[in-house]
């Protein structure tokens, strides 16, 4: 697993017009070719009238699956501007469909690569990029009587809080990047003048919304 890598946020659309043609650029997430594919399927039908879905996306931890289709465009036009696009952002798991709908006025092979690129670019910032991050769960079980407190030190310190659940103790779930766990514990068992249960939990990536 990646310690850390770039990807979308989630599902987004967003159009603009070029010379009369409009371009609109559907975006989404998609972790296997099947989902990348199933998506692709889905704007092709919603648009059926369109002029053109063209479409690219990049797939797996080393970008092993890379697909681009013109759509009827020029050869090399539409897919492969779109697909350079989300290489140039260190995107992953993304796909991209680009549906242009002909305004009466020709682009040109240029005016089409800078529309296509143009197209993406604009629809992923619309969308929001975020950082996934691997990163170690912390539990940490104190007595109600420590809640304010180790709550308050958390907030302002480097750490996220996952969640925190109320039972019979307080067990607060905390993010903790691997090589900091033996820092974290050591703070931890300090704070609370050794009266926390910490233990290890599982690995999971926390996503940060980028500007």
């Amino acid at each position: 697993m990646l310690q850390s890598y770039y990807t979308v946020k989630g599902y987004g659309e967003h159009e603009i017009i070029i010379q009369k043609s409009r371009f609109i650029a559907y975006i989404n997430r998609a972790t296997t070719e099947e989902e990348a594919q199933e998506f692709i399927q889905k704007i092709k039908k919603q648009n059926w009238d369109a002029t053109h879905n063209c479409s690219a996306y990049l797939i797996g931890e080393h970008d092993h699956i890379q697909k681009a289709n013109d759509d009827g465009e020029p050869s090399g036009t539409a897919g492969v501007p779109i697909l350079e696009v989300l290489k140039k952002k260190k995107l992953k798991d993304t796909v991209v469909v680009i549906t242009r709908y002909f305004g009466g006025i020709k682009l040109g092979a240029g005016g089409l690569i800078r529309a296509y690129g143009k197209s993406t670019s604009e629809g992923l910032q619309a969308t929001g990029i975020v950082e996934r991050r691997l990163m170690r769960v912390m539990h940490t079980k104190i007595d109600y009587t420590w809640l304010g407190k180790v709550e308050n030190e958390l907030r302002s310190s480097i750490y996220q809080i996952k969640e925190i659940k109320y039972i019979d103790a307080v067990e607060i779930e905390t993010y903790v990047e691997e090589a900091q766990t033996p820092l974290f514990t050591e703070w931890m068992t300090e704070l609370t003048n050794g009266q926390a249960e910490i233990s290890n939990g599982v690995v999971e990536y926390l996503e940060k919304k980028l500007d």
